[in-house]
């Protein structure tokens, strides 16, 4: 039936255009029915991830079910008394009422009268959903609440389901796979790129500063109205650093309070913890970098300036896994393709496992690698601790490498044909032994001629630095196929030198060595150098870094020393400690792991209950664990997995006090 009114038209569009979310709204609409497994639920996730049009299509759903809905937008509620009330009037008189609030961050404060006064008036089919930015508070889960309520995080859409949306509104495929790799599966990201490539054919998905109108439409939708009153100059680091730390607002903006532009930082809904700082979601954060480089240009370039200088201070201080945030400031994809771990939502670094041996067979025959593999198969097989896999979310085999030092290589290495000369060449040639070896470096993801755009060797090579044992690696000689337009490519970005004499043929297949030299401070050094370049200032005079080693402290040390918390003896020989006497030892272990408590956690619900856990679980005497799970209405399981969590960030805090 054709809509009669501009209201009906709307509904009919927004409904021809939903897709996805079939697993979120299989589970919501089964509880529209008589008998609902849940009567609570919380849609969560950050700005732009689609909660609002899933409320939509679940109204109109509830249609079906002969459901009455109610319909509470957080943003529109007065400030006055009785004003949920009066939202709600009418629905428990109701049957089978169901409630939908949106943007339930703005009203979160209401949840204790919502339990205590609003909710169990209800009747017993009614259904409540509350869709907002943050989890929900620890209370909505003790005091016989956790019985009937769930919650529902919202990921990034799939690939399928991100072209399926992209199609509803008329982007052609060619110009969609674009779009796609830009939109990270953002809905509102995916909606507003194919707004503006709507008309014009020759928009880029890669051109987003050309377009003021969508970032402005991002900012608007996703952080403006948080950010009005506050810091933008704050905003703007948290935009370009990819985590934001006390220490690093400290550097880059001197004038600033560094401790409480954090915790403004921290009560932001589109920012989330990460290790001893924060980072915004990435719709936010992609959005508020554009909007700076578009709005002033030379206070970004030299903000950008500020936060590669304090990376690559506290990197070459011992925190070599910072040459990912490094890389994270270069705008040059070609670089960004061979390190600096891409962020992806779709892959993760892991081992070699048993059977992924016969795993990786399959993939390198068909790519013509059948002479290869042999070879290939041994060094797998009798070095499995110099291989680094790429894995997709089915856990299938995205991508490997292998990758040695002069110092690491096994012996099955050194009789390799491709890794014995490498190794013999770096050793009568590069005495302080800071040089990293690839024998392969393979994306099974893409074709063999590669692609800029894929981020499995960027996760996988910079894996392969980091566990490499060296400080900020110098040297790397890299395996390049010459028809490997992506790998060339690399080579020649980052200054690689071909050698010759180390070139590899085996039944027709040809592999270069390519050698980059990145300076006396390594990769990390290299990187800010490029950083550098790409704001058009010269090079900084260089710093030599260590050849070998990393910290002395990690965070296995911190995790440790939360175990012996009543152990002063442990405590006294614990790497963290200072003091002259074992009681000055202890007592030194014992103060900082008080502080980290007390400062690595934010002021949120969800936060505070991290820190409860931690302190109760480890730092009060006579707590059992089993106690305190209970204590806080959690399941063995669900308190264990806090505890990890609780136990690592408490870790990273104390790594980032050591170095600041």
């Amino acid at each position: 039936m054709e809509p009669s009114t501009l209201g009906e038209r709307l509904e009919h569009r927004d409904a021809s255009r939903f897709v996805g979310r079939d697993r979120e709204l299989a589970f919501l609409e089964s509880l529209l029915g008589d008998d609902p497994e849940a009567s609570v639920v919380f849609v969560h996730g950050p700005g732009g991830i689609g909660k609002s049009t899933l409320l939509r299509e679940l109204a109109r759903r509830a249609g079906r079910h002969d459901r009455r809905t109610w319909f509470v937008d957080g943003r529109r509620m007065p400030p006055a008394p009785g004003a949920l009330e009066a939202a709600l009037q009418g629905a428990s008189e109701d049957e089978r009422p169901l409630l939908l609030f949106d943007s339930w961050e703005r009203i979160s404060a209401a949840g204790a009268h919502l339990r205590a006064r609003v909710l169990p008036s209800l009747p017993a089919q009614a259904v409540v959903v509350l869709a907002g930015r943050a989890a929900p508070d620890p209370d909505w889960f003790a005091d016989g609440w956790e019985s009937i309520v769930a919650d529902i995080a919202l990921e990034p859409l799939p690939a399928d389901e991100a072209g399926a949306l992209l199609g509803a509104h008329g982007v052609s495929p060619g110009l969609s796979d674009q779009i796609l790799q830009w939109a990270e599966g953002s809905p509102l990201a995916l909606v507003l790129a194919a707004g503006a490539a709507s008309g014009d054919p020759d928009w880029a998905a890669d051109g987003l500063t050309d377009r003021p109108e969508l970032v402005r439409a991002l900012v608007r939708r996703v952080a403006r109205t948080e950010l009005d009153g506050g810091n933008l100059d704050v905003a703007a680091v948290a935009a370009l650093a990819r985590t934001t730390t006390r220490g690093l607002l400290r550097d880059v903006l001197p004038d600033v309070d560094a401790d409480a532009a954090e915790a403004w930082l921290r009560s932001l809904t589109f920012v989330e913890s990460a290790g001893p700082g924060v980072t915004l979601h990435d719709v936010a954060r992609l959005a508020l970098r554009a909007d700076l480089r578009l709005r002033s240009p030379e206070r970004e370039a030299e903000l950008r300036r500020r936060i590669a200088d304090h990376l690559h201070d506290r990197a070459l201080a011992g925190n070599p896994w910072l040459l990912v945030d490094l890389a994270e400031l270069l705008d040059n994809p070609t670089i960004r393709w061979g390190f600096g771990a891409e962020a992806s939502v779709d892959l993760r670094i892991d081992h070699l496992r048993p059977g992924d041996v016969q795993a990786l067979r399959g993939p390198l025959l068909r790519r013509g690698k059948a002479e290869w593999w042999p070879p290939t198969r041994d060094l797998l097989q009798r070095a499995p601790e110099r291989v680094v896999v790429a894995r997709d979310r089915r856990d299938r085999i995205a991508g490997y490498t292998i990758a040695v030092t002069p110092d690491n290589a096994p012996a099955a290495a050194e009789t390799d044909a491709v890794l014995g000369r490498c190794l013999a060449y770096a050793r009568e040639r590069f005495e302080d032994g800071n040089v990293l070896i690839w024998r392969d470096a393979i994306d099974f993801t893409t074709g063999p001629e590669g692609d800029i755009g894929s981020p499995v060797l960027s996760l996988m090579n910079t894996a392969a630095m980091l566990r490499s044992g060296l400080a900020s690696p110098r040297r790397m000689m890299l395996p390049i196929d010459p028809e490997n337009a992506a790998a060339v490519a690399f080579s020649q970005a980052t200054g690689g030198v071909r050698i010759h004499e180390l070139d590899v043929e085996i039944a027709g297949l040809r592999q270069e060595c390519h050698i980059v030299d990145t300076g006396p401070a390594g990769v990390v050094g290299g990187l800010r150098a490029a950083i550098y370049g790409e704001l058009g200032l010269p090079a900084p005079a260089p710093q030599r870094a260590p050849a070998r080693g990393g910290p002395q402290v990690d965070a296995e040390t911190v995790r440790d020393a939360l175990r012996a918390a009543h152990r002063p003896l442990e405590l006294a020989r614990s790497p963290l400690a200072t003091g002259s006497t074992p009681a000055e030892r202890a007592a030194s272990v014992r103060a900082l792991l008080d502080e980290s408590v007390d400062a690595a956690f934010g002021a949120s619900a969800d936060e505070q209950l991290l820190a409860r856990i931690i302190r109760r679980g480890y730092l009060d005497a006579g707590s059992s664990h089993e106690a305190v799970a209970d204590e806080v209405f959690l399941s063995r399981a669900t308190y264990f997995r806090r505890l990890r969590q609780a136990t690592a960030r408490v870790g990273a805090w104390v790594l980032e006090q050591r170095v600041d």
